[in-house]
């Protein structure tokens, strides 16, 4: 075995994105611990080989990386520095890996916690869904010390088929996120709009997915998340209330720099409403859902699905 593996890490949060992390760095041979506020998800990592625990601190115990996997800022702080958190638990010197989408000052204030406790931290959003985790091929938006990249290399490569080091500083990685789900949010939700849209004309929208994605009005949006929709299974792969908060984020930050966002306002309410008719925790593709009850159109799998 590797020096590389014998590097102690854990995972913290195994959800759709975090199960595929921890998974991936077990196909690679590293001895990961994991936990999840959800103990049945902890037993089914465990079930895949991995070592489970009680809580972030537990988890943490010992390890040269922490990676994180939660939904935003405020997590992120509860798991690292709250009661039971991992922060104090690590090795003296150790990196944190976080993988939230946040504003980047909260990334900026995280790694200034972190770094009082003689901790490296990388600001390192990610993005290529469930499948791509699982499948190790993660794209990373990371910034941090040089030598904070240096020490978790290894953990890179296991998950992520492209790490971009954008900086030397949280903050910046988080930047980038944003601009990121800017453009992933307004995409889907023209998505949705284009697929009922040819509904409402009487088009056949299995032939509509078939001849966009072969023409210049495709987005990698609208084919990944327009299948979702013609198989009537909103199964949570990303959820509405994802968005709603991605979106929110880039709305905050653009009121604070007076730049107007008019494009993506128009996106986030439509995933507001969405969550706001009770599939916040649905894929994101239920925005399509949305509008074919505002509008009576049936979209497959009838009208439990729409």
């Amino acid at each position: 075995m590797s020096e590389a593996v014998n590097l102690r890490v854990c995972v913290i949060g195994l959800g759709s994105m975090g199960f595929g992390v921890a998974t991936s760095l077990l196909k690679k041979g590293f001895k990961a611990r994991g936990y999840d506020i959800s103990a049945e998800t902890t037993a089914r990592f465990v079930a895949a080989g991995g070592k489970g625990a009680a809580s972030p601190a537990e988890a943490a115990d010992g390890a040269d990386v922490v990676v994180t996997v939660v939904v935003n800022g405020a997590q992120t702080e509860q798991v690292l520095f709250g009661e039971g958190g991992a922060a104090r638990s690590m090795s003296k010197g150790g990196t944190i890996l976080s993988f939230a989408t946040m504003a980047p000052q909260a990334a900026e204030d995280l790694a200034q916690r972190a770094g009082t406790l003689g901790l490296n931290y990388i600001d390192g959003p990610i993005s290529g869904g469930a499948k791509r985790a699982a499948a190790g091929e993660l794209t990373i938006m990371a910034s941090g010390r040089p030598e904070a990249f240096n020490h978790v290399r290894p953990v890179l490569d296991a998950i992520a088929t492209t790490v971009y080091e954008l900086g030397d500083r949280a903050g910046i990685g988080s930047s980038f996120k944003i601009v990121n789900q800017l453009l992933a949010g307004v995409h889907i939700a023209a998505a949705c709009e284009a697929i009922t849209f040819a509904k409402a004309l009487g088009l056949d929208i299995d032939k509509i997915y078939e001849v966009i994605t072969a023409s210049a009005g495709n987005s990698w949006m609208f084919e990944n998340r327009v299948p979702h929709i013609l198989q009537g299974d909103y199964s949570p792969q990303s959820a509405v209330d994802i968005f709603t908060k991605d979106l929110g984020i880039v709305s905050d930050l653009g009121r604070g720099l007076k730049f107007p966002l008019p494009i993506t306002s128009t996106a986030l309410q439509m995933f507001i409403m969405t969550a706001a008719a009770g599939m916040g925790r649905d894929d994101d593709a239920s925005v399509a859902r949305l509008i074919a009850k505002v509008t009576g159109i049936e979209l497959p799998g009838g009208p439990e699905a729409a």
